[in-house]
């Protein structure tokens, strides 16, 4: 929220959210993402508040 429309890449939000310990899969975050979309956009299918930008990550907005 602090960084409205600043991409995020599943790495850095790995780290900002889990920590730099965290041990898993980076596939983890398009899980949670989808599941966010559930909750708060209209249609999850087309998102227009949590957007994936192709090749690098997802960004708010």
């Amino acid at each position: 929220m602090r960084h409205p429309r600043r991409v995020w890449s599943r790495e850095q939000l790995l780290e900002n959210i889990w920590g730099t310990d965290f041990v898993g899969d980076s596939k983890t975050v398009d899980v949670h993402i989808r599941w966010l979309r559930e909750k708060l956009e209209a249609d999850p299918s087309d998102p227009k508040y949590l957007v994936t930008v192709r090749g690098f990550g997802y960004r708010l907005g």
